[in-house]
């Protein structure tokens, strides 16, 4: 007999109160915080500003505002319902409403598919978390002031062809992860969240203050709220659509887990619209601190992923004050990084207790040891298995390495199909009744608009980005 039929509180006789003993957000804002430290993450600083540079600024931003309204809102407020109602690790939690509403059991593999997803995702995510780790002391030694783009570039390739200071860095920014899960959600995630989301809100307005310094602030205000459609292609609609999606850590089963250990008196809508609020809030403030610092110092806005490894840090050494703001920058760049990782840890962590029956501290080491060796073929595939391509013989895949494709399948494949299956499962199959309580926005218009979104518009836009991608 497994741990799951052992335990009455997963079977599938348990009640709605089947979280009972289950820890739990002491707040409403604690799970404000968490998610939004979980959404709150190099998407939005390293990669929403690069991608709003490559599609022209403010009309792909407008885009990507109505994208997260009826794709990533949706989706975060069934994923959280699911994990509240379920009360337990992703898995568990769709293996338990699937036999209280008498569906199959195959949709416990979204729940599955989740975590496996996050494992993946935080074993490369930590890589790239170790290199803000590494240009936080470049910085601070001042190896950017009157560096020239070539001796940036070669600080840069100097990093990702050396496999022994990748590992180190990937190693300490794994145990810093680890050690905050360990200690479980209230001495561990939540107090370690009430620290870092208030210094990354503070050291976010200290950049955009010094960015209202320069002359070139206007410039940068413009470019990212003046939408000028003509520079709008179906791509850069495309790319909005499914960054909205990637961007609040949807359908890799950090919402769920998250949600597990949500009061059953927290409005889930109204908690999931103020997390896409602070999470787009933190996008646009990395625009406007990041665009006038490369407008200021003649460079490209649509520089691509080496805006701000290779980009930003030439401009921080050409400013006054740059040694300072440079280290405060990548400070900032750590500490949303270790927020999202937290998250992507966690989902697994859960999985360790209820199905193991091991501690959480053990789980935590386990899991993410097992992460960090998984993240080596990472670093090794950056310089030396650069050249091996294990699936080359396709001509999808040709050229990818190990690196690409963890990214490619995960960001592609998995996350979109969870996102999708999610929509459909609260959408379509988990009972009217079960959706109005977990809601708690009554059966009338509200809901009915809602319902409605989730189930035909929110899958349709995620079903539009998976085939593109694919494409």
């Amino acid at each position: 007999m497994t741990e799951l039929t052992q335990n009455p509180a997963i079977g599938s006789a348990a009640t709605d109160d089947s979280n009972a003993g289950h820890p739990m957000w002491s707040s409403r804002l604690a799970f404000i915080l968490a998610a939004s430290g979980s959404a709150v993450g190099l998407g939005n600083i390293w990669k929403f500003p690069y991608i709003t540079g490559e599609n022209g600024g403010g009309a792909f931003v407008l885009v990507y505002l109505l994208c997260i309204a009826l794709i990533g809102i949706p989706i975060m407020v069934a994923e959280v319902a699911i994990g509240r109602r379920g009360g337990r690790s992703p898995i568990n939690s769709m293996r338990q409403l699937a036999a209280r509403d008498g569906l199959s059991k195959r949709w416990v593999w979204i729940g599955g598919m989740g975590m496996i997803a996050s494992f993946l995702i935080l074993s490369f995510y930590s890589v790239i978390g170790g290199w803000a780790l590494s240009y936080v002391g470049n910085s601070a030694g001042g190896l950017f002031v009157g560096a020239s783009s070539d001796s940036i570039g070669a600080l840069f390739g100097n990093l990702l062809s050396d496999p022994y200071t990748l590992l180190l860095w990937h190693s300490v920014f794994m145990v810093l992860v680890i050690m905050i899960v360990a200690r479980g959600v209230s001495s561990g995630m939540e107090k370690a969240i009430n620290i870092l989301m208030p210094i990354l809100f503070g050291l976010l307005l200290v950049m955009v203050g010094y960015a209202m310094s320069t002359d070139s602030f206007a410039a940068g205000f413009q470019f990212l709220f003046t939408p000028d459609f003509s520079k709008l292609t179906t791509e850069g609609v495309l790319t909005a659509l499914g960054h909205a999606f990637f961007t609040l850590s949807l359908g890799m089963g950090v919402m769920m887990a998250y949600g597990s250990y949500l009061p059953k008196n927290v409005s889930i809508v109204k908690t999931a619209f103020t997390v896409s609020i602070l999470d787009t809030a933190v996008a646009l403030l990395a625009g406007l601190a990041i665009f006038p610092l490369v407008f200021a110092n003649g460079m490209e806005a649509g520089a691509g992923p080496g805006l701000i490894f290779q980009t930003l840090p030439i401009a921080f050494g050409q400013m006054p004050g740059g040694v300072f703001f440079g280290t405060l920058f990548f400070i900032l760049l750590v500490v949303a990084a270790v927020t999202s990782a937290i998250s992507l840890l966690e989902p697994v962590v859960e999985w360790f207790e209820e199905q193991k029956g091991i501690s959480r501290r053990k789980g935590a080491l386990i899991g993410g040891l097992s992460i960090w060796a998984l993240g080596i073929t990472t670093i090794l595939s950056l310089n030396e298995w650069s050249g091996f391509h294990p699936l080359g013989m396709f001509e999808r895949f040709e050229g990818k390495t190990i690196f690409d494709l963890l990214d490619y399948v995960t960001a592609n494949l998995m996350m979109p199909l969870g996102g999708l299956f999610i929509a459909l499962f609260v959408g379509w199959f988990m009972s009217k009744q079960a959706a109005e309580n977990e809601l708690s926005i009554g059966n009338g218009f509200a809901f009915k608009l809602f319902m409605f979104i989730l189930r035909f518009i929110t899958p349709a836009a995620v079903l539009v980005v998976f085939v593109y991608n694919l494409m």
